[in-house]
């Protein structure tokens, strides 16, 4: 499949990924949320390596996972999940607070840092065409934050809005590195994806017990069935994202900016299914995004 093509669907099931964590947080406790929704990824591939250990010839190649890891190895994978959780722990607490019809276009402006750290760490040089598609995310979050301020979420006094933008900024963290796992040390996008989930899970274990023993003042958990939905859409995501990274014409910048096309999808479910106003007053922003998305293809 081309990296363009992948970068696109990736888009789609991460933009109802989103639109699942929103039902799964809203009004509800986050980290046994963040630990049941990654038991559900680690529980699919740990039942793919007890199949591979039994036939690995019943799986595709492109499922199979690399047991033969040294330690140094699985140390790389490990700081990779807690990339991946401190900006989880940002971004879903702050989401929890947030209209997603907000939340999700500024999730979308990450190609903007990763841009920026592909240019500094990874020497990528994209077209102006791309350049210009990637920094009109820009523009797009100035426009989002004056129609926020109709909901009375003044970007700049909102400690949500700063929390998103740190899970952003992590995010963006996580992509360069992404590229650097399945690019320079070649590990296969299934070995990566299965470690992830299952050292995901080792590091919310300890703060979900944390949350149980009421270490803080917190909210009561409810078992929503929207959890799986949003830890399956991920796996979607995240699998067909491995794939086009491993693409050695793959620009990782090109591919965050085509793959937060997720932000058009979020807008619209938050509007029809989460009854969030204003949307006249944000689709000029999110319009942005999907401005940049088509310069990048150009590009």
């Amino acid at each position: 499949m081309h990296w363009i093509a992948a970068s696109l669907i990736a888009a789609f099931f991460l933009g109802c990924y989103d639109l699942f964590t929103k039902a799964s947080v809203r009004e509800n406790a986050v980290l046994p949320a963040l630990l049941f929704a990654n038991v559900c990824s680690a529980t699919v591939w740990l039942a793919l390596m007890l199949v591979q250990s039994a036939r690995p010839d019943a799986l595709p190649q492109i499922l199979l996972i690399e047991h033969s890891l040294t330690a140094h190895q699985h140390l790389q994978l490990f700081t990779k999940s807690a990339i991946v959780a401190a900006s989880w722990v940002c971004s879903y607490f702050a989401v929890k607070h947030l209209p997603v019809s907000i939340a999700a276009p500024i999730r979308a402006t990450s190609p903007v840092w990763t841009l920026l750290g592909a240019l500094i760490v990874l020497a990528e040089r994209p077209t102006l065409l791309q350049i210009l598609g990637v920094l009109t995310t820009i523009a797009a979050f100035f426009g989002l934050s004056l129609a926020s301020r109709r909901e009375g979420i003044n970007f700049s006094k909102n400690r949500w809005i700063w929390w998103l933008i740190a899970g952003t900024l992590l995010g963006a963290v996580s992509a360069l590195y992404d590229k650097y796992l399945l690019g320079t040390l070649h590990f296969k996008a299934s070995t990566v994806q299965a470690w992830f989930s299952i050292y995901l899970v080792a590091i919310f274990l300890p703060l979900a017990l944390a949350w149980k023993l009421r270490f803080w003042q917190r909210n009561d958990f409810h078992w929503r069935w929207s959890i799986p939905l949003m830890a399956l859409s991920l796996l979607a995501a995240d699998f067909v994202y491995f794939d086009a990274l491993r693409n050695p014409d793959a620009l990782v910048s090109l591919v965050m900016s085509l793959r937060r096309g997720s932000a058009l999808i979020a807008f619209a479910g938050g509007i029809l299914f989460f009854r969030e106003t204003n949307a006249r007053q944000k689709l000029p922003a999110v319009l942005g995004v999907l401005a940049g998305i088509v310069l990048t293809i150009m590009g």
